[in-house]
Order: structure tokens, then sequence, then C-alpha cells
């Protein structure tokens, strides 16, 4: 897998998983409310997918917009919706804690990482607002996660690429460093040239449906990215 990339692709609903299935992506993070840059999915939404697509299926665990800093209560909804997505055939979870120095919740997080075992855990972006890049990526690494989805701290993954790549480098075979936010078949190559990283995320919010209801344009941007990423090895 070192010589291959991997494509992620963040959807909301059943029609946009397919779609990216048919487009070549290789995993699908599963949210609700992207406007609010994903939240927990619901049960419905969960096994609907998981009946209908074969892709490795990420479930977001967010249980609200807005800070990533979490009272009890919401540590514990966080954990029954673990357990809820492993119940219904998940492949990993996607969630991240922040205290509210601005700095990494390694002991929380570390938790909610014991909490998922087997599944793997991706420590989100709210990595990208924590106060201290190099040191949350050493904290990121103590939680157990196995993945960090970010954008180097920038708006976007091309407007961050130095960062990444500053990260890429440290994180080596401890962590496996997800560009994501902002990429789509225009910035693929360059992101992957610039960062070295191997698996890629994207959620394609610039690509509406079509008229027609059947996604055709999402589904051939997915693919346009598939096949420029096969040939940037």
């Amino acid at each position: 897998m070192r010589n291959s990339y991997i494509l992620e692709i963040s959807v909301e609903t059943l029609d946009a998983a397919l779609a990216a299935q048919r487009g070549g992506a290789h995993r699908i993070e599963l949210c609700s409310n992207l406007a609010q840059g994903g939240l927990t999915p619901g049960t419905a939404l969960m096994r609907t997918v998981r009946e209908q697509v074969t892709l490795p299926i990420f479930a977001m665990i967010r249980p609200r917009g807005g800070d990533f800093v979490y009272s009890a209560a919401e540590l514990a909804t966080m954990q029954g919706d673990i357990g809820t997505a492993r119940q219904l055939g998940m492949d990993g979870v996607v969630l991240g804690i922040l205290k509210e120095d601005g700095h990494v919740d390694i002991q929380r997080t570390r938790e909610l990482v014991e909490h998922a075992r087997p599944l793997p855990v991706t420590f989100h972006r709210a990595f990208d607002v924590s106060a201290d890049l190099r040191k949350s990526l050493e904290d990121v690494i103590q939680t157990g996660a196995a993945r960090l989805l970010t954008s180097g701290g920038a708006a976007n993954a091309p407007d961050g690429l130095a960062a990444l790549a500053e990260l890429v480098d440290p994180a080596d075979d401890r962590m496996i460093i997800v560009p994501g936010s902002g990429i789509n078949a225009s910035n693929v190559q360059r992101v992957a040239q610039h960062t070295r990283a191997r698996e890629f995320h994207s959620g394609l919010s610039s690509v509406a449906r079509g008229a027609d209801g059947q996604w055709k344009d999402f589904e051939a941007e997915v693919r346009s990215i598939v096949e420029i990423l096969a040939t940037s090895g």
C-alpha cells in the first residue's frame, strides 16, 4: 500500500456515497450536516450506507458544531455514538477533542481511541485550530489515533502545503497524515507532490448534484482525482 494513494470522500447522503464509490474512491467519511464541518451521522444513515456501499466507511463522531471542547455529557454521547458505529459495521471513526487552552486533550481523546478499538481513529481538523501544530502532532500521536486529517492549519490544503510537508516528515511511520479541505482534480497532483502524503481527503463541496439528481458531476470529479493520483506515483 505504500506505493498506492488512497482517496477518502466525505459525504452526508447515500446517493453521494454511491457516487463516490462509482467514481473509484477508496474510503468514505460519513457525516451529517457537512455545512457545519460534519457531525455524527444518524443510525439510519449509517445502517443504509453500510448495506449498500462496499467501501470502508469511517463515521464522524462529533455531537455538535462549534468548538471542540466537550463537556462530560458530550463525551458520554461520543462514547455511545462510537459503540453504535461499531455495531453498525463502520470501519473507523473520526473525532477530535481540544482543551480550553487550545491544545489537544490527550487523555480524553485516548479514552475514545481505546473505546473505539478495534476500529482505527482519525483525529480530524480540530487539529488545525490547535495552539501549536508541531506540538499538537506529537500530542495526537500520543492518543493512539491512526490518522490525522489536516489542512496544515490553513483554510484549505492547497494553501497549507508547506506546513503539511513539515507534518508528513516527522509523522513518518508513526501516524498517517491525510491532507484535506479544498482538494479537487485541479490541485490534487500539486498537493501530492509537495506533501509526499499517501492519503487524501475531499468533500467536493463545490461540485453540486446535477439537475437530474444523478450525481454525475460528483462521480466524474471523484474519478478524475483517482485517475490523477494513479499516475502521480
